[in-house]
């Protein structure tokens, strides 16, 4: 196709300035060509078919004159800066018409394609006035987005033609995890913990620092009934303590290959992302330094230990547009990493794939250095398919089969968890919506027990 035929498609397609035919006007000479071609039959000349068609056209051209020019609109959009995966965003659009008539129109927002596109928007603005409308939009990965176009069409007076342009609008959208859940603990930790059968483990009351002096409520221990401020404030007060702070926490994200198994939502290393955030935030909540790492062949990402919350925005700007590599992950060479960078006695909790991990012999000589210095937690989404099928009722002979078989690869799996579990590894998996969770309440669980 030669250039100028691209330039004459892309108008039709709604990607290029020009002028295009309505529905309405191609109806018109529909309709009056099938009266002009009926009339041919009783001898009207060919010529006066010729002109009345003609004319037509030429009439409908000075409607073009009743219709703004594209300098009399002017638009303007708020795109949102940031955006957090799979959640919908609002994206206001303002549109001023400075000439004397009357505008229909259609916009269609140059999004990228993995974006939630409501187009074309419909909308009309009377003379000389300002409307201003919103349309909602959400994107399903995570990265850096370019959005610098913008595509308007409006209608002539009579609505026989429509003129198109496009308009620059430089923007840019970065799409981070989902912190749904991250913000979800930071509001309330204990109600975010009691998540449909998660054994709940709050801090530890009674050891470690105090904390401050509350009001005593139901449940809690009355052995740390303060007696002082009671007789003080004729109100039951309570010593709050919490444990130890300044631990340290490592976190690694394998990026792999296996990791790109697609889930009910997003895949193994979108959920892994959104439950080492939320880790996070529980732990520079209580103070402990925490550093991160992502991984495939080799290290991808790697952010130092610190303290604050102000680091959880450092660790998430450093791994929000992680991606799945297409290669095996290389564990030994990442374990052997670790001993370089991390010096002193951490908590490191490494977000993987455990049935890949199992078959990982080259790393067992690594964790066992590791392991004298570190303490580890290993955590995997579950395997859906594979519990299902191991609970399917056997009715037919291919069903019986394919659950013996997914209960073999289960006890398989369990074998291979408790080889590497006296090597000092301890896994868990659980399902994707309780994977953070799960990991919150391990970690607490640890920090409660004393074990760093």
């Amino acid at each position: 196709m030669t250039r100028s035929l691209k330039s004459l498609w892309g108008r039709f397609l709604f990607r290029d300035k020009g002028i295009v035919p309505t529905n309405r006007l191609l109806i018109v000479f529909a309709i009056l060509t099938g009266i002009l071609l009926t009339a041919t039959l009783w001898n009207l000349p060919w010529s006066f078919v010729l002109l009345a068609n003609i004319l037509v056209l030429l009439f409908s051209l000075v409607d073009l004159i009743f219709s703004p020019n594209k300098n009399q609109l002017l638009v303007k959009r708020s795109c949102p800066t940031e955006m957090e995966r799979g959640i919908n965003y609002e994206v206001p659009i303002t549109i001023q018409n400075a000439s004397p008539y009357d505008v229909q129109f259609r916009i269609i927002d140059g999004l990228p394609q993995s974006f939630e596109r409501p187009f074309p928007l419909y909308g009309k603005i009377g003379k000389e006035t300002s409307v201003k409308f919103v349309y909602w939009t959400k994107a399903p990965v995570r990265g850096d987005y370019q959005v610098n176009k913008m595509y308007i069409r409006y209608r002539s007076s009579l609505g026989l033609w429509e003129k198109q342009f496009s308009i620059s609008l430089n923007g840019s959208i970065k799409v981070i995890p989902d912190m749904t859940q991250t913000k979800q603990f930071l509001e309330d930790a204990q109600k975010f913990l009691n998540y449909e059968g998660i054994k709940i483990r709050k801090y530890k009351s009674g050891v470690g620092e105090f904390s401050k002096i509350r009001s005593y409520v139901v449940g809690d221990d009355p052995r740390k009934i303060n007696w002082r401020q009671t007789a003080k404030l004729q109100e039951v007060m309570t010593n709050e303590y919490e444990p130890e702070h300044g631990k340290h926490i490592t976190i690694l994200i394998d990026c792999g290959r296996m990791m790109g198994a697609e889930l009910k939502n997003g895949n193994r290393l979108e959920k892994s992302i959104e439950a080492a955030l939320t880790v996070t935030a529980a732990a520079l909540q209580k103070g402990d330094y925490v550093a991160a790492l992502a991984f495939s062949k080799k290290v991808k990402v790697y952010i130092p230990p610190a303290k604050g919350m102000s680091h959880l925005q450092t660790i998430l700007q450093g791994i929000y547009n992680l991606e799945v590599d297409a290669a095996e992950s290389n564990y030994g060479e990442i374990l052997n990493y670790l001993q370089l960078v991390q010096k002193k006695r951490s908590l490191i909790l490494l977000f993987s794939d455990i049935q890949t991990f199992l078959h990982e012999e080259s790393a067992l000589i690594y964790l066992k250095r590791l392991r004298q210095r570190h303490l580890f937690l290993m955590i995997g989404v579950e395997d859906d398919m594979l519990v299902s099928r191991s609970k399917e009722a056997p009715v037919y002979a291919q069903q019986t089969m394919v659950k013996s078989i997914a209960q073999q690869q289960i006890l398989i799996k369990k074998d291979g968890k408790a080889k590497w579990e006296k090597q000092g590894l301890l896994m868990v998996e659980a399902r994707e919506e309780k994977l953070a969770t799960t990991a919150v309440s391990y970690y607490i669980d640890m920090i409660n027990r004393g074990l760093l």
